[in-house]
């Protein structure tokens, strides 16, 4: 097995021809016929007993070609391509196999992918914008006010109208020209009006009537709503059963020794400003670092191959989909849900991957360009580190992460330490 030739036919796209020899070939074809032997019958044979030649002379010479070329096909196009010093980037593609016989072995067509060419602009002494690191007092009151409202508890009200704010149990039946829709009904519901968890402008409706009031609610299915109601409109006959107004706890001592383990409303301040400071701080450091990486890709010239960029995406839906697998949801009824196609919601990462993958290309290219290397000691430190994060021990980590994945992770620290380090804050 060898590479022919490796010829340049457009931008990150090689041509190459592989050839396999006829003693390989062959080989592969005993394989394929010690394979594929037990379900082959041939007349006067019992099944699974005939030869290759007898099986080979009454279907052809070629009978295990096809066989034989997916066992030569991986070895010998991963040989060619690293022969060829290629970095491809996708699977090889519109393959032509021209020869292919015992006698003359294989030769093949094919074009490959590869990763793209960089020409780095500016990386170091960039300017950006470094966010506020210090919780203001505002910000403090803020967090105590949601906390306030994580401790509330549902009042039943009985002589007002439902109001922003309010929880309404409703029931409900929405109908499109008369007619009822799949998924449109519903029963002593909780709805919290002004969550934005039901179709605009359904919940400022609901404001306004009282328990025990029937009455309808008109309204117009968002464009991108599901297929058969898009932009439609719709009228929703509605019932409320009953009106809860939210109670507030004081916020006081008592208030700080049931919600936190501090004794006093003070401390619990103190501690709430201490750990907004620290997610301030980790929010501004990745901020800076975030607009600094967008300068260094738009210094950047490289022409990015788009099948790099749906790997992305599609690498980013399987890990969305992973996590929704975790809280027992599948991708699909997850979908159906949202009332959105595979295709739409796919395109919702669209932006994100292009980033990252840019974002990775300009990193690798600084890492080559100021030589970087990572020592054994940076690697333990990192093993040690995700050991801790994951509460791991070292060694599944070693064998979870290959090391070479780990190293470059550290070289691409390195880069982007080199970056930050470099930078001016205004």
């Amino acid at each position: 097995m060898a590479l022919k030739s490796s010829n340049k036919v457009d931008t990150n796209v090689y041509e190459i021809e592989v050839t396999v020899t006829p003693e390989v070939f062959t080989d592969a074809c005993k394989s394929a016929y010690m394979k594929q032997r037990k379900s082959i019958q041939i007349p006067g044979f019992r099944k699974g007993k005939a030869t290759q030649g007898m099986i080979e002379k009454v279907y052809g010479e070629n009978a295990f070609y096809e066989e034989a070329l997916e066992i030569v096909y991986p070895e010998a196009v991963t040989a060619a391509i690293e022969e060829a010093g290629l970095k491809t980037v996708d699977t090889p593609y519109d393959l032509d196999v021209p020869v292919m016989s015992k006698e003359q072995g294989v030769e093949m067509k094919m074009k490959v992918t590869v990763y793209p060419e960089v020409k780095l602009g500016e990386y170091k002494g960039l300017k950006a914008t470094m966010l506020p690191t210090e919780a203001t007092d505002e910000d403090v009151d803020k967090e105590l006010e949601n906390m306030r409202d994580r401790n509330s508890r549902l009042v039943t009200v009985e002589d007002r109208a439902a109001e922003m704010g309010d929880t309404a149990e409703i029931d409900f039946e929405g109908f499109v020209d008369g007619v009822a829709f799949e998924g449109g009904k519903g029963e002593n519901y909780p709805l919290e009006l002004g969550s934005g968890s039901f179709i605009p402008g359904f919940e400022e409706q609901v404001a306004g009537h009282k328990s025990d009031e029937e009455f309808d609610v008109n309204v117009t299915f968002p464009e991108d709503y599901a297929e058969g109601l898009a932009g439609k409109d719709a009228v929703f006959k509605c019932k409320i059963h009953e009106i809860k107004s939210k109670e507030l706890p004081e916020l006081d001592d008592e208030f700080a020794k049931d919600v936190s383990e501090f004794d006093t409303l003070d401390e619990l301040k103190a501690d709430i400003k201490k750990q907004m400071n620290e997610r301030k701080a980790e929010e501004a450091k990745n901020d800076f670092e975030n607009q600094l990486i967008e300068q260094v890709i738009d210094n950047m010239e490289c022409e990015v191959p788009q099948c790099m960029f749906d790997k992305r995406v599609d690498e980013m839906v399987q890990d969305y989909a992973y996590r929704l697998q975790m809280q027992g949801i599948d991708l699909d009824t997850y979908l159906k849900y949202l009332g959105q196609d595979k295709d739409a919601f796919k395109a919702t990462f669209k932006d994100g991957a292009e980033k990252q993958v840019k974002a990775s290309i300009a990193l690798e290219a600084i890492v080559e360009a100021e030589k970087l290397e990572a020592t054994e000691e940076e690697i333990d430190a990192e093993i040690a580190k995700l050991a801790q994060q994951y509460q791991m021990e070292a060694d599944q980590i070693k064998k979870a992460v290959p090391a070479d994945q780990i190293a470059a992770d550290v070289k691409t620290k390195k880069a982007i330490d080199i970056i930050v380090d470099s930078a001016v804050k205004e």
